[in-house]
């Protein structure tokens, strides 16, 4: 099981407890008590760990980092004539924030 988060700030940052109703910490606790995670959630958690600055593999919340490289796979896509590397649960929720043609995916 890996832990809900780990602290990456240098400054202070609030007590991990107060973060119960993020949607970082609420999946992350589903995914360590092996439920099944919606589409949306699919979705979400990979849009999230591909849109931030901080991690490839986790999502920033105030100071926290929460790891999902556990359930994230990664992914080569070619589009524009470029390969690009995301990470992503599934192709499907590397789909749905991707925009414009994709000539190729491949999982590595």
């Amino acid at each position: 099981m890996a832990a809900i988060a780990t602290k990456f700030a240098l400054w202070e940052v609030p007590a991990l407890d107060t973060l119960k109703d993020a949607k970082a910490y609420i999946l992350r606790q589903k995914v360590n008590n092996k439920e099944k995670l919606s589409r949306e959630e699919k979705n979400w958690i990979s849009y999230q760990v591909n849109h931030n600055t901080y991690f490839k593999s986790g999502i920033p919340v105030r100071g926290w980092r929460f790891d999902f490289s556990d359930i994230l796979k990664t992914f080569l896509v070619n589009q524009y004539g470029c390969w690009y590397e995301y990470k992503s649960i599934d192709k499907t929720a590397l789909r749905n924030f991707l925009h414009g043609r994709i000539n190729k995916i491949v999982q590595i």
